[in-house]
């Protein structure tokens, strides 16, 4: 095997996220903004010529078929590639938290193997598998923060200016089915457009799914009231357990809750794979 690329993915935080209906289908409609973060799970690549698809769990055990590993079986099997890939992942970003982190994986994966197969598929291409695994995907594909509607495949990039966050991630997950079944879940939030939101970027809105894992999940509770008590408007993120804060100003971290997750984080302006659909030229060394 030959080592290629060590690369990262990145969480992402909904600075609000409502639930504007329901299709026929079962599918709920929604508004948010993705903004991407500075919290990064760590994959790296490596040819395989025999074909093979093999992962490598450099931190905790994963699914045996996460996303990263059926995003790798997707390409193949849509680009006809003999070639295989040996994945070491290194997680970082906890699971059910809300930030996207196995669909972040998901598409590292498929950019890093769209140039180490050397198949130049477009980044509309990429973005239909990506949808394939997860509505998410294709925002990480994207590479920028966005306006995100339907069911996350309208994606409107938007400019976020960097700023800081504290994070909090209960041990409890979340899991997206309980909540999105909850039938006291609110799904009729009026409409809102991008100028409403620009008037207030980090305080508007809300997590219309916050209610509902409230009732589920006592860490969420715990975690909002804390970052209440240091003068912060906190909310969850997603639909998963994690809290998070836009920092106004400098806050303790000492007396934090027992038993959680706490991280102070940046923004990103612009994902850094971005551009790697593109046969750009960019080497891995110019992110």
């Amino acid at each position: 095997m030959q080592s290629l690329y060590d690369l990262p993915a990145p969480a992402k935080l909904n600075l609000f996220l409502h639930i504007t209906g329901q299709r026929a289908d079962g599918y709920h409609l929604l508004q948010s903004v993705f903004m991407l973060l500075d919290w990064c799970d760590q994959l790296n690549f490596d040819v395989r010529n025999d074909g093979g698809i093999s992962r490598e769990d450099l931190s905790w055990a994963l699914p045996e078929d996460d996303l990263c590993v059926r995003a790798a079986r997707a390409l193949q099997h849509a680009s006809q590639c003999p070639l295989g890939v040996h994945i070491g992942i290194r997680k970082s970003v906890p699971a059910q938290a809300g930030m996207g982190g196995g669909s972040s994986d998901a598409a590292t994966t498929l950019l890093a193997l769209n140039r180490l197969w050397k198949l130049d598929l477009s980044l509309e291409a990429l973005s239909a598998i990506g949808l394939t695994l997860g509505a998410d995907v294709p925002f990480f594909l994207g590479g920028h923060n966005a306006w995100v509607e339907g069911v996350g495949e309208k994606i409107t990039p938007i400019a976020l200016a960097p700023e800081r966050f504290v994070v909090l991630k209960p041990d409890a997950g979340l899991e997206t089915r309980l909540i999105f079944s909850d039938p006291s879940l609110k799904r009729d939030t009026e409409l809102a457009i991008i100028s409403g939101f620009a008037t207030n970027a980090f305080g508007f809105g809300r997590n219309d799914l916050q209610a509902v894992a409230q009732k589920l999940c006592p860490g969420v509770n715990q975690a909002l009231e804390w970052l209440a008590s240091k003068g912060l408007n906190a909310r969850m993120t997603g639909s998963g357990s994690a809290v998070f804060a836009h920092l106004t100003h400098d806050i303790d971290l000492q007396d934090a809750p027992p038993a959680m997750q706490v991280k102070l984080c940046r923004s990103l302006e612009i994902h850094p794979l971005q551009g790697w659909a593109r046969s750009d030229g960019l080497s891995v060394g110019s992110f």
